[in-house]
């Protein structure tokens, strides 16, 4: 995108500042979040409940790892298991023990595709997860329930599981897959039909949702918070699973409202909207890394903007020099609101390099100065190519 301003001629900023300068504006619309999370605190007895909530999610975390580790000898059973750590998003926390079970599974693999395994819904469960760790797997397991003419066996209508199983391991498709191509087609043609069968109400709730999100298309937190309702409603169920889903899922929301009221109490004490009104007054949504990656991106933002937007050629020529030397006394040649921006950025780096210190990593500040400083070179850049009559090139 392009945008035209009136050329200025080359003088000082004491000069330019007798003139009335034109600037840009993108008209960005507020954040839709406001002051919502500024609202959240914490009761009088968090701190106690924080500590019972975790003990809790550790006793039940340990059942867990027994389940996956000991319990188990069939690989139907741990596939489920898996599939059921997954869905209720909780599978962060069994990352080791998970990668284990999936390589074990996958080195039997040829012995279990050999054999005469013959549940649908088992086999494609198997090649949806294998393939989501990033196995080879390849899509001729299905041909045992294919006929002569290598069509799938209308036999498989009446497997409700099966069938969803099956569509769900087709999203992980490579192109050209014509097994999958055709599995999928297959799948769909029987699914939709489904509310006039005899599946269970729970079953077909999740064939409704598939259709619209399968798994592997579907945001995991969003999926997890509709998923334990489904999985607590099966008679089946695992109560250590689904206790441990709801607590984790409570606890990590919690969290997530506690930092988010620590970063919009941050952003507000910036005063974006008085010092900086051309830029984004909004917080990207995402404790130490995640607080400092969402500050930087911020931060980030309001520089993108005084480049797009709002700095003329000359306060951006000083602006990029400043942030190449990376000195408090830079700031003394620029314009008042990009003096505030200068600041904010080396505050901001000082505590970041405070927290880097204490984890004993405090070399690793260089490159984090390094990164602001080249993606500010690419954006003074990319503005100042040389171009005809009085036109400037941005994004």
């Amino acid at each position: 995108m392009s945008f035209e301003i009136s050329a200025i001629p080359s003088s000082s900023l004491a000069q330019e500042a007798s003139h009335v300068v034109e600037r840009r504006s993108a008209n960005f619309h507020p954040g839709i979040w406001g002051d919502y999370f500024l609202k959240y605190t914490c009761d009088s007895n968090s701190t106690g409940s924080h500590a019972i909530t975790e003990d809790r999610i550790e006793r039940l975390k340990g059942e867990v790892r027994k389940m996956l580790t000991y319990a188990m000898d069939k690989p139907s059973q741990k596939l489920n298991l898996i599939d059921q750590i997954q869905r209720l998003g909780i599978a962060y926390l069994f990352e080791i023990e998970t990668d284990q079970q999936m390589e074990q599974i996958y080195r039997s693999y040829f012995e279990f595709h050999r054999g005469d395994e013959d549940d649908l819904h088992i086999v494609a469960l198997l090649f949806r997860l294998l393939r989501q760790q990033g196995y080879t797997i390849s899509s001729e397991i299905f041909n045992k329930f294919r006929d002569s003419e290598v069509n799938f066996s209308e036999s498989l209508s009446t497997d409700v599981q099966g069938l969803l199983s099956l569509f769900e391991a087709c999203h992980l498709k490579f192109h050209g897959d014509h097994v999958l191509n055709n599995a999928l087609a297959f799948t769909m043609t029987h699914l939709e039909t489904i509310q006039k069968g005899n599946a269970s109400l729970n079953l077909k709730k999740q064939v409704n949702h598939a259709l619209t999100q399968p798994i592997y298309k579907g945001i995991p937190r969003l999926e997890a918070r509709r998923y334990i309702p489904l999985y607590q409603e099966e008679p089946s169920h695992n109560e250590v699973l689904i206790s441990l889903a709801k607590l984790d899922f409570n606890f990590l929301q919690k969290q997530h409202q506690k930092e988010l009221s620590n970063l919009t109490r941050w952003w507000k004490d910036l005063d974006v909207e008085r010092k900086f009104p051309f830029a984004r007054d909004r917080l990207p949504e995402y404790e130490a890394s995640r607080e400092i990656l969402i500050k930087v991106a911020s931060v980030v933002s309001i520089i993108d903007d005084i480049y797009d937007v709002y700095g003329t050629l000359e306060e951006l020529e000083l602006f990029t020099e400043a942030i190449e030397r990376w000195d408090v006394k830079a700031k003394g040649g620029l314009p008042e609101y990009m003096q505030e921006c200068y600041k904010i950025i080396l505050d901001l780096y000082d505590e970041i390099g405070c927290e880097l210190t204490k984890k004993g990593r405090s070399y690793q500040l260089f490159y984090a100065k390094e990164a602001v400083s080249h993606s500010t070179l690419c954006q003074s850049n990319a503005i100042f190519i040389p171009s005809t009559g009085n036109k400037i090139s941005g994004f």
